[in-house]
């Protein structure tokens, strides 16, 4: 098949180095070593059903949940590949209890934070899972990695996005002008250019929420739900939901919708986490024009005070956060 046209993720990358002469490479060097790590986690996940690598890895993480065979190999061949690259200092990852510095750690401009498989629950029935990234800067190259470089408020992003391997295995990132998202071709192992400029529909039409929960949400969340599902005289929104973020957040970013995750009686601060969930999507969902919030403040104006701290997440087209907040 002929393919006009074609930009591959690297060539992409290196027309936007171009744009900043003073950067030096080490960015693009980190992002070859992401997207070499999401193809070797893309094999391991379509081939699942044959290796011996479903199930439970009969292990939790520090959030007490528990871990699959994958969930762990992702990570580590995530870690191993970031780490690979020489431009990252520290790695934060969901499935590590704490801050995973690199060799030669002072070398490295860079701190990523990262949920290795996110929506790890459904991989045992094949629906859509991924990876999701933050990339920082740290903020003092002449001194150690510290809390301050670690714990660094969601505007300071320098690059994030996330890998989804669906139906097909789409890269969707930003480095702050706008969207893009590259799908894999495996006919040449290469992530090409498909989705130029994305941004988040305005239809009002998809709600993503587990309204199994919704007896203990928020009021104004509760009222918001009635509104969606037409109770109170609006036109009814259609209901989606698939169990993971990266997933319901993917179908909203390219059809329109609002993603919740609330605060609940058995969770009160919500169950996503803020360094590895909530900010990497949250950057996206702006750079698309979208709308992050935890219901009291912007997701991206948070400064972590924990490495899994969890906070509820409203996610999705602005029109739509908005209503919700005013409910």
């Amino acid at each position: 098949m002929e393919q006009k046209g074609l930009i591959t993720f690297d060539q992409f990358i290196a027309n936007e180095q171009n744009k900043f002469p003073h950067v030096q490479g080490n960015l693009s060097k980190l992002f070859r070593h992401i997207q070499l790590a999401s193809k070797m986690v893309n094999n391991d996940v379509r081939g699942a059903g044959l290796a011996d690598i479903l199930g439970s890895a009969e292990n939790t993480n520090i959030q007490g949940e528990d871990q699959q065979k994958l969930d762990v190999i992702a990570n580590n061949t995530f870690i191993r590949m970031i780490e690979s690259s020489g431009a990252c200092a520290a790695i934060l990852s969901e499935e590590v209890d704490t801050v995973y510095y690199c060799k030669d750690s002072l070398k490295g401009k860079y701190i990523v934070a990262m949920d290795p498989l996110d929506g790890s629950s459904n991989i045992d029935v094949n629906a859509s899972i991924g990876t999701i990234f933050s990339i920082y800067k740290r903020l003092d190259l002449d001194r150690e990695v510290n809390d301050a470089d670690i714990f660094q408020v969601g505007r300071n992003i320098v690059a994030g996005g996330y890998i989804i391997y669906g139906s097909s295995t789409m890269l969707v990132f930003s480095t702050g002008t706008g969207v893009n998202g590259f799908t894999l071709d495996n006919s040449i192992q290469e992530y090409c250019l498909s989705h130029r400029d994305m941004k988040m529909p305005n239809k009002e039409s998809i709600y993503s929420v587990n309204e199994g929960n919704m007896g203990t949400f928020p009021q104004y969340v509760k009222n918001y739900i009635a509104k969606c599902k037409g109770e109170t005289g609006e036109k009814a929104k259609s209901a989606r939901y698939i169990g993971s973020l990266i997933a319901d957040f993917h179908r909203n970013l390219i059809k329109g919708g609002i993603f919740m995750y609330p605060s609940t009686a058995d969770a009160p601060n919500g169950k996503l986490r803020l360094l590895y969930e909530c900010i990497p999507m949250a950057y996206v969902a702006e750079q698309a024009g979208g709308k992050a919030h935890t219901g009291e403040i912007d997701v991206l104006d948070i400064v972590p005070k924990e490495l899994h701290q969890r906070v509820p997440l409203y996610i999705g087209n602005t029109s739509m956060v908005d209503d919700l907040l005013g409910s």
